[in-house]
């Protein structure tokens, strides 16, 4: 009894207590020696192959997440074909003491899908999973179990080409991978009329902690299955599939865009913007993306271009809206022209959509906020105003309102609900020549404490498929991941009940954190 208090003071008090190395290099060789027994030698690369680099920086995009990355790698990466590979590496990881970190489309913003920020910490190994990405369609029952490492863009292609007048809310970048962007909510330009990725999960199959597999959300559990529709990847499983619900769309829709600078009246657009664009119709949202003073306003509404028109000219007349701004076509190739543009006139929308090979980005840095009260006139003036020297810095505005408000905070993991009228992704951009290129963003540092009095507060909210390790990382006391340190930013991507009650369900399935990186849920003891 003793003990557990003075970890719990150390604990409470912030204290730092490292944990002991998970695996020694005896324990690496036992585990790569299990997986030859179960795992084809060709699906395990090690650091001493020729292929292994290559595969690790493939899916990332992020080049500030490359060297960190490469610089301290994973003990191999294994690709698995089918879910008895991911059940035997789960179990030779748990028999000889090596963690693993998953990871589906590569987006991770700070990379804790195939990175550890510790260097010369415990050894992991990564479970790629871009090798599971079908999706099978099943029209009459307008549902599709999908595979984790699929992208949305091949969920988005083969839900359209095998039942037309189906889509499914997701993100807007067709690169982003299926078991990230579901496991942490997944925002996008349907969720005003449709809800969130995970809000639309009907069913799931995954590898729990001990290597077993689960086929079904009935094996799972309530609490389990709750856990994973939002509670962020890498916390409790492995899952391999979902069965998602596919929703309808029109033969045509109309994407709007409309671009104001500051002297053509962008302040008082965005200005107003706030408080319109949650209460209107729930088929139509208007996002903002705001650069280099200007703002660039862009709208998905699932009818023609007509009725949007009329819609706009008349509940927003400051953006002055034409034909001329529309473009009708089909929700398939919406998913691709909203990410490529007109290269969709060029190639095939295969070509886009289901082309995994991307290349390396600048480097980045993303951070999050929900504003619920709106901001003045003349804060939006300074905002535009921002300096960002000679970098790029750009804030995304999506809105919320719509179904979003009529769905209970506790519905999933994701709690940013009724009281929200959008969500703000910060994000800098920068070449890498300035000292090194992985240095601390300045713009975006200055410009989100400014915006501290103006959004959500008590926590202050954040969204988890944002990930963001300036708001804190877990401390481990004798082994365990500290709950009261992790509250700290688990709590603004999740709020209060939901993270209490993910740590709970973390204590149940896993409370040993086979699953544990920077930002895992921790186990809470059950009482």
């Amino acid at each position: 009894m003793a003990s557990i208090a003075l970890v719990l003071a150390f604990c409470f008090l912030g204290f730092f207590v490292p944990a002991p190395s998970v695996a020694s290099p005896s324990n690496n060789n036992d585990f790569l020696r299990c997986l030859s027994t179960s795992i084809p030698s060709q699906l395990v690369l090690t650091p001493s192959s020729p292929s292994f680099t290559p595969l690790l920086v493939s899916s990332i995009r992020n080049a500030r997440l490359v060297a960190p990355a490469t610089a301290s790698p994973p003990l191999c990466i294994v690709t698995p074909t089918n879910a008895s590979h991911v059940q035997a590496i789960v179990r030779c990881g748990r028999r000889h003491s090596v963690r693993v970190r998953v990871r589906s489309g590569g987006h991770d913003n700070e990379g804790l899908s195939y990175r550890s920020t510790t260097p010369n910490g415990e050894a992991f190994a990564v479970i790629d999973l871009a090798k599971l990405h079908a999706v099978h369609v099943i029209p009459h029952e307008a549902t599709a179990w999908v595979e984790t490492g699929a992208t949305t863009g091949e969920l988005y292609y083969r839900v359209a080409t095998a039942a037309p007048g189906l889509g499914f809310p997701a993100s807007v970048c067709p690169t982003v991978g299926v078991g990230g962007i579901i496991s942490g909510g997944g925002i996008g330009l349907m969720m005003r009329k449709y809800g969130l990725s995970a809000d639309n999960v009907l069913d799931a199959s995954m590898v729990d902690a001990g290597g077993n597999l689960l086929a079904n959300k009935k094996a799972m559990g309530d609490d389990l299955f709750w856990a994973i529709r939002g509670g962020g990847g890498g916390n409790f499983g492995i899952v391999l599939a979902w069965k998602l619900r596919l929703v309808p769309v029109p033969p045509k829709v109309t994407f709007l865009k409309v671009a104001k600078t500051m002297d053509q009246g962008a302040v008082d657009a965005v200005t107003k913007w706030q408080t319109l664009a949650p209460v209107l119709p729930d088929d139509l949202s208007v996002r903002v993306v705001i650069q280099k003073s200007q703002a660039n306003f862009q709208s998905l509404y699932l009818g023609n271009c007509s009725t949007v028109v009329a819609t706009m000219r008349s509940r927003f007349p400051e953006l002055g809206v034409t034909s001329a701004d529309c473009k009708e076509m089909s929700w398939l190739q919406y998913t691709a022209y909203i990410y490529f543009g007109d290269a969709i006139n060029n190639k095939p929308l295969e070509a886009l959509l289901l082309n995994r090979s991307t290349t390396l980005g600048p480097f980045v840095k993303n951070k999050s906020d929900y504003v619920k009260k709106a901001l003045t006139k003349e804060t939006w003036k300074k905002i535009f105003l921002w300096p960002n020297g000679a970098r790029s810095g750009q804030l995304i505005l999506e809105p919320h309102g719509g179904i979003m408000g009529r769905i209970s905070t506790a519905k999933n993991p994701f709690p940013h609900r009724s009281s929200v009228l959008y969500n703000i992704q910060y994000v800098e951009l920068w070449n890498g020549k300035e000292a090194g290129g992985n240095i601390t963003p300045n713009w975006i540092g200055s410009l989100y404490d400014f915006m501290t009095p103006y959004v959500s507060k008590n926590p202050r909210g954040a969204y988890v498929n944002y990930r963001d390790l300036d708001m804190g990382v877990n401390k481990v006391v004798d082994g365990v991941t500290c709950y009261e340190t992790a509250k700290v930013w688990g709590e603004r991507y999740f709020g209060a009940a939901n993270f209490r009650r993910l740590a709970k369900i973390k204590g149940k399935v896993d409370a040993t954190e086979y699953f544990r990186n920077e930002q895992s849920v921790p186990p809470l003891p059950l009482k």
